[in-house]
């Protein structure tokens, strides 16, 4: 009787253990998934961004030519000079 029913504890706590452990496990896995998303999602947003300030650093330095001041402000802003006429023509 002492043997049987230290055989039957034994496997009902190592099968409580076992149930324990992949609760565990699975729960981290799910975790690290979504982790594993977020820093994709962060990476791209990052590279993103990256190519913006690109772009913009360019502008800028563009920007500083007052020729080119001009051309951007009468496209983007429809700037004009007094008595001028500007006609705009889109695709």
């Amino acid at each position: 009787m002492t043997l049987r029913l230290d055989k039957r504890f034994w496997t009902i706590t190592t099968g409580i253990i076992l149930v324990f452990t992949v609760f565990v496990v699975g729960r981290n896995l799910l975790h690290a998934v979504k982790i594993r998303r977020q820093i994709g999602v962060l990476e791209r947003e990052r590279t993103r961004y990256l190519e913006k300030i690109a772009r913009d650093s360019t502008l800028i330095e563009q920007l500083r030519y007052d020729d080119y001041l001009e051309q951007y402000a009468r496209e983007h802003y429809h700037m004009q000079r007094r008595g001028e006429h500007v006609y705009i023509l889109k695709d």
